[in-house]
C-alpha cells in the first residue's frame, strides 16, 4: 500500500495586490473534447456512403466513443487515443437499430451491431411531425369536434414516449403516446386548458397515426392564466441592480473543452444524451471522477385516471437532453465573466446542428468558507470561498431542468437540478379533484409526481482500484460500556458484489456511503475516501411489476455500483423507446459481479417528489435537488487550509458612509 503524505503549507499573509488564473490545462485532455462539427460531418458521410446503412438512414445519438479506463490509462501512458465516433443508425422502413464505431482517422467504419428489437431516441424533428399529422386525422378531428372545437389552430398536441403496455395494434411500433391542450390565441399558456381524455397512439417513425384514445372527461377548463408579459398587469417596480464584477477577468484557464481552476484540471463533455459530461476530474493532479454525467431522468405520474397512466417519461433515454439544450443569455441565464462553448450534434437526416452558447463557465462567491474565533486571543481567521459552475438548461416539453455542476476550493464536487417550467395539467369538475391530484384552478389540476435523476460518476480515486463503503450510526445500548446512554457510533461495511451494493437510504442509521481507494493510505492509516453525500433520496411509488415500474427498475435503489463495462453506459439501458426493463439496472446487477477494489461505476438515484401547489402555476419557482461528492481522508487536513487572505473591497456600507474593511 501508498502512504499519501501532504505536507503542511505556511499561509502568506500579505495580500496579492492582483489575482492570478490557473495554468493552463494538462494536453491529455484533449483527447476528450467532444466531437467538433467537422467530425460529426465526417462520421455521418461515412454513413451516408456504406451501402448497407446510408440509403433512408434516420441518425440518432452521435457521439464521442469514449476510451475504457484501460485505454485511458495507457493514453496517459503515451499511446495516443484514438477518435472515434459512435451511432445509432435506424431506418423508416426496416426494424432495429444499428450501433456504428466510425474511426475519424481513417473515415471508416470499425464495428456496426444490429439490435433487431431496439428502437432510437425520440429526434426533436419526429416529435414536431407527430402534432402534424395528428391534427390532420379525421378521426382526431372529429373528437376535437364532439368537444366543441371547431378550429384547429389552437390545439396543440405534445409528444410523450409510450412506454411498453402492451396494447394492441402497437407492437413493433416506435410508439408515442399524445396529450392534447387548446391555446386560445397567440402565445396563450395552452397548459392552463388540457382536452382531457383525449389521447393519441402514433408511429413516431412511420408518421402513422395508430390509435385515437377518447376517454371521455371533464370539459375544458377555459381560465386564462397567463405569464407572458404581453397579457400580465404591469411588473412590479424593479429592484436597485446586483451585479457580478470580475475587473481582473476570471481565474479558470480554458483550451478548448479542457479547464483549470485553482487546483482543479477536467475536461468539459458534450453528448445529444447525456449534455454535459465531466471528464478526468483532478485536484492538484491526483484523479477522483473519470466521468460523471447524468444518465436518466425518469418522471413518473401518480394519476390512472383516462389515459394518464401511460406518462412516464425518460426525458435523457427517450429523448436526449443535450438536443434540448437552450442558447444561453448573458446577463440572464448566468451572471459575471462568462465564457460559453457551443453544443453540436446532427439531426434526424444527418445534417449539423448548432447550439450556441449551450454551455455557460463561471464563478461564483459561495460565502464563508471557513471561519474560527480565537477569543482569548481576539483573533479572527476568514476564508470566503468560491466555486467553478459549469452548467446548461434543458427544455423536454413542459418542463425545464436547469443543471450545475459545482467544484469548490475545498475539494468538493456537487451537482444541482433546479427544476421550472410549466407542470403538467388535467382538468376536473371545479372543486372535485380525485385524490391523485393537486387542483391549482379552478377545474385545472395537476398530477403528484416525481423527478427521479440518476447520475452516473466513473470513479478513479487515485488512479483506480476503488471499492463502496458503507458507513451506518448506531446508539450503543444502555449497559456498562454507556452507562449514561449517550454513546453512539459509526460501522463501515465494504460492499463486495453487485447485489450487495444495491442500497437504499436509511435516516434511522443516518447512512451514507463513501468510495476509497484500499491501495493509498491517507495519515492515519485509513484508505483515501470521497463521501456520496445523498441528500436527496426519493421514495419511488411505481409498483415493481407494473409496466412503468419495470422499463424505470433501476429507481429501486439510491446507490448502485457496477463493474465498468463500456455497453452498461446507462441505468434504464441503450435502448429505452418502448423498452421491457431486461438491461436496466435492477437486470444487469444480477451478475453478482465483485464490485471491491477495481474500476466500479456508482449509481446514484435522487430526485423531487412533487405534490403541486397553486402557487406552482403558471410558472414554477425553481425546486432543487443534487448530491455532492466530498473529501473523506482522501487529504489529511482540509485542503483550503492554505487559502491566502482576502478582503472584498468593493463592499459598501448600505447608508453610503465610510467604513473599515476586515
Amino acid at each position: 500500500m501508498t502512504q499519501v503524505h501532504e505536507g503542511h503549507h505556511h499561509a502568506n499573509h500579505a495580500a496579492p495586490s492582483h489575482g492570478v488564473a490557473a495554468l493552463p490545462p494538462p494536453r491529455y485532455l484533449q483527447a476528450l473534447a467532444p466531437l467538433s462539427p467537422a467530425e460529426i460531418n465526417a462520421a455521418v458521410a461515412v454513413i451516408k456512403a456504406d451501402v448497407e446503412l446510408g440509403p433512408g438512414a434516420l441518425y440518432g445519438n452521435l457521439d464521442l466513443r469514449e476510451p475504457t479506463p484501460d485505454e485511458w490509462r495507457a493514453h496517459l501512458a503515451g499511446t495516443q487515443l484514438k477518435r472515434e465516433a459512435r451511432l445509432n443508425i435506424s431506418h423508416k422502413d426496416r426494424p432495429g437499430v444499428w450501433m456504428v464505431i466510425v474511426s475519424l482517422e481513417t473515415n471508416t467504419i470499425v464495428s456496426r451491431r444490429h439490435f433487431p428489437t431496439a428502437k432510437s431516441a425520440f429526434q426533436v424533428e419526429q416529435l414536431l411531425d407527430v402534432e402534424r399529422v395528428v391534427k390532420a386525422d379525421p378521426r382526431f378531428i372529429e373528437a376535437c369536434r364532439k368537444r366543441g372545437i371547431t378550429d384547429m389552430t389552437g390545439v396543440c398536441v405534445d409528444s410523450w414516449s409510450g412506454g411498453n403496455f402492451g396494447d394492441a395494434g402497437e407492437e413493433g411500433h416506435m410508439v408515442s403516446y399524445a396529450h392534447c391542450w387548446l391555446r386560445l390565441y397567440a402565445n396563450e399558456n395552452f397548459y392552463a386548458h388540457p382536452i382531457d381524455g383525449l389521447n393519441v397512439a402514433v408511429d413516431v417513425k412511420t408518421g402513422e397515426v395508430l390509435r385515437i384514445d377518447d376517454h371521455g372527461g371533464p370539459p375544458i377548463p377555459m381560465t386564462d392564466i397567463p405569464y407572458d408579459p404581453e397579457f400580465m398587469p404591469p411588473a412590479r417596480a424593479p429592484l436597485k441592480p446586483l451585479n457580478v464584477i470580475q475587473p481582473e477577468g476570471t481565474s479558470f484557464t480554458l483550451d478548448g473543452h479542457a479547464i483549470a481552476w485553482d487546483k482543479w484540471t477536467l475536461g468539459i463533455g458534450f453528448s445529444p444524451r447525456d449534455g454535459i459530461i465531466l471528464h478526468d476530474i483532478r485536484y492538484v493532479g491526483r484523479p477522483v471522477v473519470r466521468r460523471a454525467a447524468l444518465g436518466e431522468l425518469v418522471v413518473p405520474y401518480g394519476s390512472p385516471e383516462r389515459g394518464h397512466y401511460r406518462k412516464n417519461i425518460f426525458d435523457i433515454g427517450e429523448y436526449g437532453f443535450g438536443k434540448f439544450n437552450h442558447s444561453l443569455k448573458l446577463g440572464c441565464d448566468c451572471l459575471g465573466a462568462i465564457h460559453y462553448l457551443d453544443s453540436h450534434y446532427c439531426g434526424l437526416d444527418g445534417g449539423l446542428i448548432t447550439i450556441e452558447k449551450g454551455i455557460c463557465i463561471h464563478e461564483e462567491d459561495t460565502g464563508i468558507l471557513w471561519k474560527h474565533w480565537d477569543f482569548r486571543a481576539d483573533r479572527t481567521e476568514l476564508r470566503r470561498g468560491r466555486r467553478l459552475v459549469i452548467s446548461c438548461v434543458n427544455t423536454v416539453g413542459n418542463y425545464e431542468y436547469a443543471q450545475y455542476w459545482y467544484l469548490d476550493q475545498a475539494g468538493e464536487i456537487s451537482f444541482e437540478v433546479k427544476a421550472t417550467g410549466i407542470v403538467n395539467t388535467m382538468a376536473c369538475e371545479p372543486g372535485r379533484p380525485s385524490k391523485y391530484v393537486s387542483e391549482i384552478a379552478p377545474g385545472l389540476t395537476a398530477p403528484i409526481h416525481q423527478h427521479i435523476f440518476c447520475a452516473r460518476l466513473d470513479m478513479a480515486l487515485d488512479g483506480g482500484g476503488n471499492s463502496l463503503v458503507e458507513v451506518n450510526s448506531f446508539a450503543e445500548p444502555v449497559g456498562p460500556d454507556n452507562p449514561h446512554g449517550n454513546g453512539f457510533f459509526a460501522t463501515e461495511t465494504v460492499l463486495r458484489t453487485e447485489l450487495e451494493a444495491g442500497r437504499r437510504a436509511s435516516q434511522e442509521t443516518h447512512r451514507t456511503w463513501k468510495v476509497i481507494n484500499p491501495n493509498k493510505l491517507n495519515a492515519v492509516g485509513k484508505p483515501v475516501g470521497y463521501r456520496l453525500h445523498a441528500k436527496d433520496c426519493v421514495t419511488p411509488f411505481l409498483a415493481e411489476n407494473g409496466p412503468s415500474g419495470t422499463r424505470s427498475n433501476f429507481v429501486r435503489n439510491h446507490v448502485w455500483v457496477t463493474p465498468f463495462h463500456p455497453d452498461e453506459r446507462y441505468p434504464a439501458g441503450e435502448y429505452v423507446c418502448n423498452s421491457d426493463g431486461s438491461d436496466g439496472l435492477a437486470e444487469i446487477v444480477k451478475q453478482n459481479r465483485p464490485v471491491e477494489n477495481t474500476d466500479i461505476v456508482v449509481w446514484h438515484c435522487f430526485g423531487l417528489h412533487h405534490v403541486v401547489r397553486p402557487e406552482d402555476f403558471p410558472v414554477q419557482p425553481t425546486m432543487s435537488a443534487g448530491f455532492a461528492l466530498m473529501p473523506s481522508g482522501f487529504f489529511n487536513l482540509n485542503p483550503s487550509n492554505d487559502l491566502p487572505r482576502e478582503t472584498n473591497t468593493a463592499s459598501v456600507l448600505a447608508d453610503g458612509s465610510i467604513a473599515c474593511h476586515c
